[in-house]
């Protein structure tokens, strides 16, 4: 096994600068002829002359609500709103569906999403069985990770998500190697292990994603025999960043271009400012220029110590908006509003996130002007509709909520 994925990884950080650049004008250029959405966002854009940071950041930034927005208006004649460079057939292997919805396209390229680096970064390799425990339902996350996988030579176990006994029986008789998944769910599955005495101890290391991975969990599991290691990556653009041996921030994928703006704007903040993630990611079957990813993150000064030359975040910082990530799914205000559309009787509600992560709870907190027999149950029962989560209700007197705006609270604890 050699010590990185590919020479890109220990280049000179002047080289890949030029090289990232001379990219991304093929790029603008490829999204201005591909893709016509960006044919429209980048009238006008000279794209020989977008060779460096300086110019990038004068191109407008697209976010997630306007990406939905233009997949909404042509529906029923491309699905994609403009924006993907691939037509159905042999070129697309897969249609995606994030909350929205937002649909994603995958090409056949090997490891589309560029996962690989970050499953060898955490000491995955050929010959492994990997315990994947993504869901494969609908949303890209479990797929993502396999393909890195099968890159590498590993062998899959496509475990999707809940069944925890059945998934306990499934690594004590198959013995994976490795597992992939949400932190939160491997913390169930070894904590179900230790309550049922199931013999879970071929697992040696694991990449997560979908939630962040605080330090007082990544200890937890190591204490238990697991080193695990987390990844950023988005349904959208793929793999941003991964964490290595060295648990100093996340290493910037080889793939895109990262900037940090100031939240709202498309202004790059000064190096260690916390700001808006913004990507560009040169895949040209899915040629996102400038997209706000809307976490928010900050560049770690230095470079990794394992050799590795391409610049550190420190991780993911939280949410630029109100739209937040929970138990690895994206709860939008837009679907807060669906949920109070249904009951006539609810005059505000605010979504409240608590405890700590990979450990949330969920509770729709509603002011209501009567409380007729049911409410709470139908309402939780929207709220799982709605988000594909499960939800308390709080109900609430008339004027409980403060007014300042808000539709989700994000409480967690983040140390």
């Amino acid at each position: 096994m050699t010590e990185y994925y590919d020479a890109l990884e220990t280049r000179d950080p002047a080289a890949r600068e030029t090289q990232l650049m001379a990219a991304l004008s093929a790029q603008v250029a490829h999204a201005q002829t591909a893709s016509p959405a960006f044919a429209a966002i980048l009238a006008g854009v000279d794209a020989a002359r977008v060779r460096s940071r300086e110019a990038l950041a004068q191109l407008p930034v697209t976010r997630k609500h306007e990406l939905l927005e233009r997949q909404q208006a042509s529906r029923v004649t491309d699905p994609f709103g403009g924006f993907s460079a691939l037509s159905r057939g042999p070129e697309m292997s897969r249609i995606f569906s994030s909350p929205g919805p937002i649909y994603e396209p995958e090409g056949t390229a090997k490891d589309y999403w560029r996962a690989a680096r970050a499953l060898f970064a955490a000491g995955f390799c050929s010959g492994d069985l990997v315990h994947n425990a993504f869901s494969y339902h609908m949303t890209p996350g479990a797929f993502i990770m396999e393909s890195g996988a099968h890159a590498l030579g590993c062998t899959v176990f496509p475990a999707g998500v809940g069944q925890t006994e059945q998934q306990l029986q499934a690594i004590a008789e198959l013995r994976p190697q490795a597992y992939m998944g949400t932190p939160s769910f491997l913390r169930i599955l070894v904590e179900k292990a230790l309550e049922t005495g199931s013999d879970i101890s071929s697992l040696r290391k694991g990449l997560t994603g979908g939630e962040a991975l605080p330090p007082s969990l990544r200890d937890w599991f190591a204490e238990r025999g697991l080193a695990v290691y987390q990844s950023f990556a988005t349904a959208d653009l793929g793999l941003i960043a991964y964490e290595t041996t060295s648990r100093e921030g996340l290493v910037l994928d080889e793939g895109v271009i990262v900037e940090i703006v100031r939240p709202g704007t498309g202004d790059p903040v000064p190096e260690g400012e916390v700001g808006e993630l913004v990507v560009t990611a040169l895949n040209t079957a899915y040629p996102l220029i400038r997209f706000g990813t809307g976490d928010l993150s900050a560049v770690l000064p230095g470079t990794c110590p394992t050799g590795r030359t391409n610049t550190r975040i420190k991780g993911w910082m939280g949410r630029a908006d109100q739209t937040t990530k929970i138990r690895g799914m994206f709860v939008h205000p837009g679907q807060v509003a669906d949920i109070t559309r249904r009951f006539p009787e609810v005059l505000k509600a605010r979504l409240v996130v608590t405890g700590e992560m990979a450990n949330d709870n969920m509770i729709l907190q509603v002011e209501a002007a009567s409380v007729p027999e049911g409410l709470e149950t139908r309402i939780s029962e929207a709220i799982r509709d709605v988000t594909k989560l499960r939800g308390h209700v709080e109900l609430m007197a008339p004027g409980s909520l403060p007014n300042d705006g808000k539709v989700i609270e994000d409480a967690r604890s983040y140390k």
